[in-house]
C-alpha cells in the first residue's frame, strides 16, 4: 500500500473485538474505542518467512500467511469516518494498527 497524503503509517498494537463468526466490530486504539460502521473487507498475503526469519520452531503452524482487515470506523454517529488498516502477523494473536486514513 502506498501512503498517500491522508493516511498516517502508525505500527501500533490495539485490540480488536470480534463477534462470534470472526467479524471485527470494534478497535480499541489510543484509549478511545473505534466502532467498525460499513461491512470489513478481509484478506491474506504471503510472507516470506525465510527472509525475516532464520527458524521456524517446530509445531508453530501457519508462518507465512499474514491476516488483514481494512475497517470504517467512528468515535461516535457524529463523527468523522476513518479507515483502518488492521495486520496480524503469522503465528501471533496481537493485532496492528497500520495506519489511519
Amino acid at each position: 500500500m502506498t501512503a498517500t497524503a491522508n493516511e498516517t503509517t502508525l505500527h501500533v498494537p490495539v485490540d480488536v473485538r470480534f463477534s462470534p463468526t470472526g467479524r471485527p466490530l470494534a478497535v480499541r486504539h489510543d484509549g478511545r474505542v473505534w466502532v467498525i460502521t460499513e461491512e470489513p473487507v478481509h484478506w491474506f498475503e504471503r510472507d516470506s518467512w525465510w527472509e525475516t526469519r532464520t527458524t521456524s520452531p517446530v509445531g508453530i503452524g501457519n508462518i507465512v500467511d499474514i491476516e488483514f482487515w481494512r475497517v470504517q470506523v467512528k468515535l461516535s454517529s457524529n463523527a468523522a469516518l476513518r479507515t483502518f488498516l488492521l495486520r496480524r502477523e503469522p503465528a501471533t494473536t496481537q493485532w496492528l494498527l497500520e495506519s489511519i486514513s
